[in-house]
């Protein structure tokens, strides 16, 4: 799935990786957020921390339906509220995309893999 922009210019092809590398940098911008997690199962209960050259693989871009659809797998930091987090990553997440982009955002998906201390 590439975002296509055509104007009397040209054409633009925005890659998935793209869009995963602009929502990833999105959520790392929220409060309680320690950092991505990897899309990959858990291995014996520990999630994989990721750094900022790879948070995109912690996110998922595709398309379903006719409908763009965002999946995020995060760490929340100990002792936020989880559902605040989450909801707030949402927000700014879809606001980035749909500004950035002009991409429009139909869902965002947000799987808390793990909880930690800063």
């Amino acid at each position: 799935m590439t975002v296509e922009i055509t104007n009397s210019l040209g054409r633009i092809d925005i890659s998935p990786e793209v869009i995963a590398t602009l929502a990833g940098g999105a959520a790392m911008d929220c409060y309680g957020l320690v950092g991505m997690a990897s899309r990959k199962s858990l291995k014996d209960g520990i999630t994989e921390l990721l750094g900022r050259e790879n948070m995109s693989k912690g996110v998922e871009v595709r398309e379903q339906d006719g409908q763009t659809i965002i999946d995020l797998y995060i760490i929340v930091s100990y002792g936020t509220r989880i559902s605040e987090v989450a909801h707030n990553v949402q927000d700014k997440v879809k606001y980035t995309l749909e500004k950035t982009l002009g991409l429009d955002v139909d869902q965002v998906n947000v799987y808390v893999q793990g909880v930690r201390n800063i």
